[in-house]
């Protein structure tokens, strides 16, 4: 915990019970609460202010990439999904069904969109005729539907948001480059915008997407030491192409298939920085995607000139372009620094009839309860601005630290349980490239593959079946 820091008793201890604490900083922190579906949760305002900054980041890096926005139906023929074979196995389960419409019984049934694939190629086929309308780089913001067993605010929804991008190229090698630029630039919101490390690598045959040739992933890890998978980019090749007659005239004269690209990143990110950065007294939200970086606290706010300095440096920090606001409720201050804590706002300052006297106020670091006291001048917005990419740094750093210090090197079957029980994280192993060792450690310690690693290779024998290691993938138990 924390220093300088009393614990709030009004949510659940992260080590006594890490999943009620989860759920307590959801709904204490005010991000979202249940409606009367389950899966179907109420983004509240300040969760869904953090959602905007996500995608406010991510749309930039798109559009600077050459990507355009677009919006896709909701509903989709279920003639239309049982074209790509693949896809329909990967999503059936998970399907939401429409087959009435209004006091009608619909000819054909409509399955809401567990993601867009479908409508994409359809449309793709429709509007690319040559070479020179290649390529379509194309992002949805949308929401999708997978009837989900097991539900978690954020984690897994029976609904949730998210941006899905698909793209259609002339050749193999413009569609693989796509792929990895987009997995990359997922890998890097995590680190600027989140300040949450990532393993990034390839998904073996069995855990990639469906339909896909190739799926790409960065895998965030949690404080309980669970994995979480935070984005995925997709290479199809000419699979989705040929279901659906997607082709078109080369510059040789002939008809080839479009080579096709998907990705997305969902609201599990938030699910991502409550997890890996909160503790005891709810979140710590990273500066640069708080949609409140600095909470002024006026204290003993009555007395003369005490409000009138707080937004007088409200005003200062706001046109140093910091997001900034006074709580000048009739709260008391303790209690405004409880809501601030709890609402992980990065940088509290507290003004008093002292500091006012003294020329000085106090400013509190979120991360770690550190308390600056600092000139009331002109160098403030600066001092505050520097402060506020030190914290986003400390953060990452930690983050780091617990990531790298939760990967174990195992050589033997049994060291996979072992290491799983007692430490959590990832357990870092040769494997043989045989789904049936995939499995069996799967069934034996609830693990899956996460990724392969794309820049070590194999060094050692499969700690299942003992034959020589075609690659090195991190196993974890996941979310």
């Amino acid at each position: 915990m924390a220093k300088n820091k009393i614990k709030n008793d009004a949510i659940t201890s992260r080590d006594e019970d890490f999943a009620q604490w989860y759920t307590d900083v959801c709904r204490k922190a005010e991000l979202m609460d249940y409606s009367s579906v389950k899966g179907f949760i109420i983004y509240r305002p300040y969760g869904y202010a953090l959602w905007e900054m996500i995608q406010a980041y991510m749309d930039k890096r798109f559009k600077d990439e050459g990507h355009e926005n677009v919006y896709m139906p909701m509903l989709i023929p279920s003639s239309l999904l049982q074209r790509e074979k693949d896809h329909v196995e990967g999503f059936a389960p998970e399907c939401a069904v429409v087959t009435k419409g209004g006091l009608e019984t619909l000819e054909e049934e409509l399955v809401i969109r567990p993601t867009s694939e479908t409508l994409f190629c359809e449309h793709y086929a429709k509007v690319v005729r040559s070479y020179r309308d290649l390529p379509k780089l194309y992002n949805q913001w949308c929401s999708v539907v997978r009837w989900e067993k097991t539900t978690r605010p954020f984690l897994r929804g029976s609904e949730f948001l998210w941006q899905e991008g698909h793209t259609v190229h002339a050749t193999e090698e413009e569609a693989r480059e796509e792929t990895l630029k987009m997995r990359d630039i997922y890998n890097e919101t995590a680190k600027e915008l989140l300040a949450i490390p990532m393993l990034t690598g390839r998904k073996t045959e069995r855990e990639k997407f469906a339909g896909a040739e190739e799926t790409y992933t960065i895998e965030a890890l949690m404080h309980d030491g669970k994995a979480l998978q935070s984005g995925t980019s997709h290479y199809f090749g000419t699979g989705f192409a040929r279901a659906f007659g997607m082709q078109f005239l080369d510059k040789d004269n002939k008809m080839k298939y479009m080579h096709q690209t998907s990705w997305g990143a969902s609201t599990r990110l938030l699910g991502a920085i409550i997890m890996v950065h909160g503790d005891d007294n709810g979140l710590v939200l990273p500066p640069r995607v708080a949609p409140t970086q600095v909470v002024i606290i006026p204290i003993q706010q009555k007395k003369e000139g005490i409000l009138d300095k707080a937004y007088e440096v409200e005003t200062a920090l706001k046109a140093a372009g910091i997001r900034v606001k006074v709580d000048a409720s009739d709260k008391s201050p303790g209690w405004k620094f409880s809501e601030a804590e709890m609402r992980g706002i990065p940088v509290r300052v507290e003004i008093g009839p002292r500091d006012l006297a003294n020329g000085q106020c106090v400013v509190a670091k979120r991360n770690d309860g550190e308390k600056i006291t600092t000139p009331l001048d002109d160098q403030l917005p600066e001092m505050v601005k520097t402060l506020l990419e030190t914290i986003h740094d400390e953060m990452y750093a930690k983050a780091l630290a617990h990531l790298e210090s939760h990967i174990t090197t195992v050589t033997k079957m049994e060291e996979i349980g072992a290491v799983l029980d007692e430490k959590g994280g990832y357990v870092k192993a040769n494997w043989c490239g045989d789904e049936a060792c995939e499995v069996a450690i799967k069934d034996a310690y609830q693990a899956t593959s996460r990724c392969i690693d794309e820049h070590e290779e194999a060094n050692g024998v499969c700690p299942v079946c003992g034959k020589k290691g075609k690659h090195i993938v991190y196993f974890a138990r996941a979310y």
